[in-house]
């Protein structure tokens, strides 16, 4: 499994210089390892970043605290989870492009630095990365059967707008205050 992710995520290697964008600058973009993820998780991967270049770095005031934002890693160290690699080969280069993209300068979150080298990749290279993945969509589209475990979860909770429903092992009270749907950016309500 680990020959596997080594080797798709040379694949996407190749096709980033293919069309002008070399990860394997360390100066740049710094110095990137990829493994499948220890523990089983919902999400699809995760990019971890380690030892922040301190030359660039922004400084956000909220009240009287000071934030120091790092654009730019010396270190990257990404995991896909296992799940993930029983699907399909096109999904897997999908979510390792993904995480890639956390690698980039000023892309460590889903915002426009993110968007932008997104869509970009998804034109050139005809990816269809995106900030969620669909794990149901996955699992039909790799011809296998999705099993949601829905008796662990404690709490249904569904969309307004668009009637998605999301299950929770654990509620916080300000989770249908401040969050809002993944889908459709809809206000979201407690069911159960």
């Amino acid at each position: 499994m680990e020959e596997e992710l080594k080797r798709l995520y040379g694949e996407c290697v190749k096709e980033l210089s293919s069309i002008g964008i070399n990860i394997i600058d360390n100066e740049l973009i710094g110095e990137i390892d990829i493994s499948i993820a220890k523990r089983n998780a919902k999400r699809y991967g995760c990019c971890k970043h380690e030892d922040p270049n301190k030359k660039f770095y922004t400084k956000i005031r909220r009240g009287r605290n000071t934030i120091i934002k790092y654009e730019r890693f010396k270190k990257h160290h990404i995991e896909i989870s296992k799940w993930v690699m029983d699907l399909d080969d096109k999904i897997i280069k999908n979510t390792i492009m993904h995480e890639i993209i956390h690698c980039f300068p000023d892309c460590n979150n889903h915002g426009s630095g993110f968007k932008k080298y997104a869509t970009y990749i998804n034109k050139k290279l005809g990816y269809e990365i995106k900030r969620l993945g669909d794990k149901k969509l996955d699992y039909e589209e790799s011809n296998l059967e999705y099993k949601e475990d829905k008796e662990n979860y404690k709490y249904k909770i569904r969309c307004k707008k668009c009637g998605a429903i999301i299950y929770r092992k654990r509620f916080n009270k300000d989770l249908i205050k401040r969050y809002r749907c993944g889908r459709c950016n809809g206000k979201l309500q407690l069911i159960d």
